[in-house]
């Protein structure tokens, strides 16, 4: 009986953590973090304040949470795209599809508001921000992979090592979005992106 009554303890936790999480997820996406509140986040989920802070620290600890999630489903979709490509595939190619792609995530997926607060967490150290950094992140795995293939099919110059260029790529990538943050929405990233690829890509093809 201890047991079952244990469980449905664990079970109704759970519960109200998804609430606080999918609540505090929509809020943001909607009126931007600076406007979201920890009350306004248990009103809508319809838990106590008491409850929001059982599971979170603060409202830093549930978007690190959000982070984290983000992180681990927009790597998971850079795979999926990045092995829907024949293997035959042009290395130059598949690096500006690639470019297209992270694009599409950090202005549709993620949005502005999220990744300013990344830049700010990067920056303050509010947040956890270790996950998006980690240089075993499959999207620092999947340009390592590409440039491999490009040398392979003698596309690209094998005199710089694979991991430095991957470590500049991302490097570029990071830049590139943090002067969107800081210039939006005057500074269209896709064109931006695409045009500084595209100036990297004659540095290593032969």
């Amino acid at each position: 009986m201890g047991k079952k009554k244990s469980n449905n303890k664990k079970i109704q936790a759970a519960v109200t953590k998804k609430k606080i999480y999918d609540t505090a997820h929509r809020l943001f996406s909607e009126y931007g973090f600076d406007n979201v509140s920890v009350d306004s986040i248990v009103e809508m989920a319809g838990v106590s304040k008491g409850s929001f802070y059982v599971h979170f620290d603060s409202k830093y600890s549930l978007v690190a949470a959000l982070i984290a999630d983000y992180v681990n489903e927009v790597d998971l979709g850079y795979k999926s795209y990045f092995e829907s490509f024949s293997a035959d595939s042009m290395a130059s190619d598949l690096i500006m599809s690639l470019i297209n792609k992270i694009v599409d995530v950090i202005t549709c997926t993620m949005g502005y508001d999220i990744m300013r607060i990344l830049y700010e967490a990067h920056l303050t150290r509010t947040i956890n921000t270790d996950s998006l950094l980690n240089p075993s992140r499959y999207l620092y795995k999947i340009f390592g992979n590409i440039i491999n293939h490009g040398i392979r099919q003698g596309e690209f110059k094998k005199e710089i090592d694979v991991e430095t260029i991957t470590r500049h790529y991302v490097l570029a990538m990071r830049g590139l979005t943090y002067e969107w943050c800081i210039r939006y929405p005057d500074f269209d990233l896709r064109n931006q992106s695409l045009e500084h690829f595209e100036i990297l890509l004659t540095g290593i093809k032969k």
